[in-house]
């Protein structure tokens, strides 16, 4: 139906009198313009148009996103990102996003209606194949990326590419080769897939090719999409890395990443036997180095441990990956020795977990080395735990301490002040485990 049903009389009239008398101008609102446009001789997709204008003009503003900066940094370290996402949660909208942050053109590539050859090279017969050879003739956007030089490569519809294209896909991906055309460094690659359950016609990914990804789940915050459709999208702030924190970073990386697999060899290459979590992140010496690549970077950046363990499970997996993030956190810790040659000057983690963690290894210090100086320095250091954080947390340490003393040591003044918080816990244990047995009944 037309948007309007004057008769070709009425507008012949009517443009008559606009010829005599012409007409002001439409009025523009707040938001945008109307392009000076001519409602009365307008067509119906002329007025579609504005409609469509307006709806199209909105405001942003910064908002932190996790998801975003942990792409950013990946992106940044020119490691392979593969998104994992439910459709329409807005990936490619991110990507959009991230390209133009970063002021790269963004070249998308939709992996599943390719054939293997359009990835590996289509071979072309020159003069004399029996002495150049035949050539591999790569597609026309690898080479709008070597003239450009720079570019962000988005591989989407990743999960239903057939296994015969991501077998072709495995020296794109890794060695960022296409034929016999190299991308040039200034080339970032980023992948979309959806889940299995969730695509058309989908595969699972090879256990080769997910392994050169930085795995990375996609989800969707409903009060930015509310605020969004009302006009006001989220503006991600992208991290910066600080070049005073380069060589540190480097450093703090590779011990805490050879720190654990020293201690835990298994960890060097573990290939999954469910097919499922082949297709995702798992632990190899390639993803190992793409997770001491991710950490520097994280730790340059100062980024928060939300976004540093999106990184490192998205490389290496769930498991392994939480291996190294409570191996990182006892690298940050205070060494015990420290704490019990002045025990009134330490400084305790706030967080509970790494609060009772020292504890628990300054018991173990004096276990290993008992001295009566190193057993009132323990004594000491819970006190000031009790003063400074949560009674409980000093209960278990206190125990065992108390089970260190030798017979001709005297016992502290300090254990009159942890008594209370040892007896009110013990206390609290016992009418726990009444109210159970009560309850089990």
């Amino acid at each position: 139906m037309p948007l309007y049903d004057e008769t070709r009389d009425t507008r012949d009239t009517q443009d008559a009198q606009d010829a005599q008398d012409p007409q002001p101008a439409p009025e523009t609102g707040e938001t945008g313009t109307l392009h000076d446009l001519d409602f009365d001789r307008a067509s119906p997709l002329d007025v579609a148009g504005e409609l469509l204008a307006l709806l199209r003009e909105t405001d942003t503003e910064p908002r932190p996103d996790d998801q975003l900066e942990a792409l950013a940094l990946a992106v940044s370290a020119d490691l392979p990102v593969l998104l994992w996402g439910e459709p329409g949660i807005g990936k490619t909208a991110a990507l959009t996003q991230l390209a133009e942050t970063l002021d790269l053109p963004l070249t998308t590539v939709i992996a599943s209606v390719h054939e293997p050859s359009d990835f590996s090279g289509l071979p072309v017969v020159g003069e004399d194949p029996a002495r150049h050879g035949v050539p591999m003739a790569p597609p026309d956007w690898a080479v709008r990326l070597v003239r450009a030089g720079r570019g962000l490569l988005f591989l989407d519809e990743l999960s239903t590419a057939p296994p015969a294209v991501q077998a072709a896909l495995l020296r794109l991906v890794l060695e960022r080769r296409i034929g016999a055309l190299q991308l040039p460094p200034g080339v970032r690659i980023v992948a979309a897939a959806n889940p299995r359950s969730s695509a058309a016609d989908g595969w699972e990914l090879s256990p080769p090719l997910a392994n050169r990804f930085v795995h990375l789940q996609w989800t969707h915050d409903h009060e930015v999409v509310v605020r969004g459709l009302g006009g006001t999208w989220p503006r991600a702030t992208l991290p910066r890395l600080d070049p005073r924190r380069l060589p540190q970073a480097v450093d703090h990386a590779r011990r805490a990443v050879c720190g654990l697999l020293a201690a835990r060899p298994g960890l060097v290459h573990r290939l999954p036997t469910d097919e499922a979590r082949r297709g995702g992140p798992w632990p190899s010496p390639r993803s190992w180095d793409a997770t001491l690549r991710l950490i520097a970077f994280a730790t340059a950046a100062g980024s928060s441990r939300d976004v540093l363990s999106l990184l490192v499970r998205g490389s290496v997996g769930d498991g392994p990956g939480l291996e190294l993030l409570a191996s990182l956190d006892r690298m940050d810790l205070p060494d015990p020795e420290d704490l019990l040659a002045d025990p009134a000057a330490a400084v305790l983690p706030e967080r509970g977990d790494l609060r009772q963690a020292v504890l628990d290894g300054v018991v173990a210090a004096v276990r290993g080395r008992p001295e009566k100086s190193r057993w009132d320095a323990a004594w000491a250091l819970l006190v000031r735990a009790l003063e400074t954080g949560a009674p409980d947390l000093v209960v278990v340490p206190a125990t065992t301490l108390a089970t260190l003393r030798r017979a001709d040591w005297d016992v502290p003044e300090a254990i009159e002040r942890l008594a209370g918080a040892v007896a009110l816990s013990r206390r609290a244990d016992r009418t726990a485990a009444r109210v159970a047995a009560k309850a089990g009944r």
